[in-house]
C-alpha cells in the first residue's frame, strides 16, 4: 500500500535506531509510520516528519513540531468505500492542517490515543 501514497506501521525501535541522531538525550520513539520515502515519528516529545525529497531522495528534510505547538488534530476513520483513515494537525500560528493518509491496516484510534497522551499534558 505504500506504494499509493499510504502510510503504514514502522517498528518503533528500528526507527529508534535509524533515527537516533534526531533525537534528543534519552527521547524514545513510541510510534512511526512510513509513506513511501517518508517517515512519521511520534517521540515522548515531539512529532518528527522525515521528508525525503528529489529523485533520488538524498536530500532530506526534518520537520519537528513540539507536541505544545499543537492546538488541536482530528482523525477521520476509514469506511467501506473510502480504505484510508487521514490524521490532521493543526499547529500554533499556520492556518492549514498538516495532513497524512493511512491504510486501513494502521489502527487510527492508536494514532490518536498517542497524540492526546503528549498534546493533552
Amino acid at each position: 500500500m505504500a506504494l499509493f501514497g499510504n502510510a503504514h506501521t514502522v517498528d518503533p525501535a528500528q526507527a529508534q535506531q535509524d533515527y537516533a541522531r534526531l533525537l534528543g538525550h534519552g527521547e524514545q520513539v513510541h510510534a512511526a509510520y512510513l509513506l513511501i520515502r517518508d517517515t512519521i515519528l511520534f517521540t515522548d516529545r515531539r512529532l518528527i516528519l522525515v521528508d525525503k525529497q528529489g529523485i533520488t531522495g538524498k536530500k532530506t528534510e526534518y520537520h519537528s513540531v513540539p507536541y505544545r505547538s499543537i492546538t488541536h488534530f482530528s482523525v477521520e476513520t476509514a469506511g467501506t468505500f473510502d480504505l484510508d483513515a487521514e490524521l490532521k494537525i493543526w499547529i500554533s500560528g499556520t492556518p492549514a492542517p498538516l495532513q497524512k493518509t493511512f491504510t486501513k491496516g494502521v489502527d487510527i484510534y492508536e494514532v490518536q490515543a498517542i497524540l492526546t497522551q503528549f498534546v493533552a499534558r
